[in-house]
């Protein structure tokens, strides 16, 4: 359909204004923010071939792709997807937007997942669909079985340098089949090197497999989130998408499909998916290195031949610089075609005066203790002048100071959209080991609002305390002088009852009970060092509640010594252990 397309949008100015007009519907999806003008944004609307190239090979290893295009949005309906008018077989079926349950399924749970790991990353997953649309046709149409795995394997071209990147042999062909070199695998085209470090469990079935839509999609989401990226920011979700293969044409053929997602899809059952009309030509060509040469100059990077002459048909009309507002040109025999409908006036949206601003909900001061989470989260909400909530403005959160404190996901920083009633909520906080007060800012992005601070502490953790401790057994401890207790002497503190982790002890050798002064004869332990001890400190329980001493050795005194063990909360329990003299030879 595609080349089609690119062959009718040649007829014409009337039919140019409607294409252009189709691409400003596709491609304007900004998210509302404060009323003011938004500088910082326009800042970000970087051009995506100013990203940075990824510093390691592209997670498809820069392999094909499939470069059809959706189908344009009518510029009257932009909710709808119908074909330019006059295209054979347009209609409001729209089979492009039919994605397969099982591979649709996947998308959502791999966004849910992320959500909870990694909020910030605001992951869509119509992004995720828009690169299975790209990478495989969605599972070549959804041709997966009841658990996700692909039917038969998808396997992009051999990486031999032949018009691709060069990678050698990474998993011994475990995965692609090729013990020589690479190929991407698998729906969302994994190469093997790249799922060795990316490769996730997305079914919960205890296994790691690239041909499984709900492990890939997983795995791909996981990848596009790396390096604290926030994909409701334009800058982030070219860098994202670039970093899966880093191809100008990549990147706006993908962007094509996530625009033509978030606009409707519904659910097919699998394997009836909508294939590609033509096999995977796309590719990187930023890793040829001139080897590809003449072989397929619509596309430079990529290994088909015969469809380079149609590059223009893949690729969307730029609208024109100023509309069009001439008079169409009536059909041949129309004498009378009648004045053009005028336009309805546009009326600019109402912007509220001065500075829109932040405010706090809730508390400002937070606090747990080290190694838990916080109870609450920072919150705040964004408002303009007038008061009245602002939806969909992003808010960046940042830990700072010296902590080791983070948000969900191991980040210290954080991008979240504001709700309906303007307010956003910081991803849960998680206390680390380090103690002490740090500072949660909060910044709305791109705005000249001042940032608003919470006060956070983390306390140190509670000393776990034992009322009672007791000896696993009860045997007698013997052993002969110059030598050392053969049984190992382990105890169990517990508190009210119930076994107690990490309760801190002591053991020390003791003249008696009613006189415990340090005995300076009998057993006794050895240091880190090696060097005869009679007192062991900063000793703790485990997680069953139990510590088990190192060994008791014994001097030339022989008799009857107290070994007496105190824990943290007042318990203490003395143990007799009993020294004799050699039998005579």
């Amino acid at each position: 359909m595609a080349p089609l397309i690119g062959r009718r949008l040649r007829k014409g100015a009337a039919t140019t204004a409607v294409a252009a007009a189709a691409m400003a519907a596709l491609t304007a999806s900004q998210a509302p923010g404060f009323a003011k003008t938004d500088h910082g944004d326009r800042n970000r609307e970087q051009r995506a071939e100013e990203a940075p190239a990824p510093e390691d090979t592209p997670i498809d290893g820069g392999s094909s792709y499939h470069t059809d295009l959706p189908p344009l949005v009518t510029p009257d309906k932009p909710g709808s997807s119908i074909d330019l008018p006059g295209l054979p077989g347009g209609s409001n079926t729209k089979p492009e937007a039919g994605l397969p349950a099982s591979v649709l399924a996947a998308y959502k749970k791999a966004e849910a997942a992320l959500k909870d790991s990694n909020p910030g990353c605001n992951l869509p997953w119509e992004l995720l669909a828009a690169i299975g649309k790209v990478e495989s046709g969605q599972a070549g149409g959804g041709n997966v079985d009841a658990d996700g795995t692909t039917v038969s394997p998808i396997l992009g071209p051999v990486l031999n340098g032949d018009g691709f990147a060069l990678i050698k042999d990474t998993d011994g062909g475990a995965y692609d089949g090729d013990s020589t070199h690479d190929r991407a695998v698998g729906p969302m085209q994994f190469i093997p090197s790249t799922w060795a470090s990316w490769g996730r469990d997305g079914n919960g079935d205890g296994e790691r497999d690239p041909n499984n839509i709900y492990d890939a999609a997983l795995a791909a989401g996981s990848y596009l989130c790396a390096d604290g990226r926030d994909l409701s920011v334009k800058a982030d979700l070219d860098r994202a998408i670039l970093g899966y293969n880093h191809s100008q044409e990549y990147l706006n053929t993908v962007l094509s499909w996530f625009e033509y997602y978030k606009r409707g899809i519904h659910e097919v059952p699998d394997g009836t998916g909508v294939l590609p009309s033509g096999d995977g030509s796309g590719g990187s060509g930023s890793r040829d290195k001139g080897k590809d040469s003449g072989k397929n100059p619509g596309k430079g990077g990529g290994k088909d031949t015969g469809r380079g002459e149609e590059q223009d048909a893949h690729t969307l009309p730029k609208p024109d610089p100023e509309p069009d507002n001439s008079t169409p040109t009536p059909p041949a025999g129309d004498e009378s075609p009648g004045p053009p409908t005028p336009k309805p006036p546009t009326t600019p949206p109402s912007t509220p005066s001065g500075t829109s601003k932040l405010t706090t909900v809730g508390a400002k001061e937070l606090s747990t203790t080290a190694g838990t989470g916080f109870a609450q989260s920072p919150r705040v909400k964004a408002v303009d002048t007038a008061g009245k909530p602002v939806a969909g403005a992003r808010v960046r959160y940042e830990i700072l100071g010296e902590t080791d404190t983070r948000f969900l996901g191991l980040v210290k920083s954080a991008t979240v959209l504001t709700g309906l009633d303007g307010t956003a909520t910081a991803p849960k906080l998680l206390a680390g080991e380090k103690t002490g007060a740090f500072t949660v800012r909060a910044t709305a992005v791109g705005r000249e609002a001042a940032p608003v601070e919470f006060t956070a502490t983390v306390k140190a953790r509670p000393v776990p305390k034992a009322d009672a401790l007791a000896r696993l057994d009860d045997k007698k401890l013997t052993a002969e002088t110059g030598g050392s207790f053969a049984d190992p002497l382990t105890v169990t503190a517990t508190n009210k009852g119930k076994a107690t982790e990490g309760v801190p002890m002591t053991a020390t050798m003791i003249t008696t009970a009613k006189d415990p002064e340090l005995n300076d004869k009998g057993p006794y332990f050895l240091d880190d060092k090696g060097k005869p001890v009679r007192t062991l400190t900063a000793l703790k329980t485990n997680a069953l509640g139990q510590f088990t001493l190192p060994k008791i050795l014994t001097d030339d005194h022989a008799g009857t010594f107290l070994l007496r063990l105190t824990a943290e909360g007042g318990a203490v329990l003395d143990i007799e252990l009993t020294v004799t003299q050699p039998a005579a030879s």
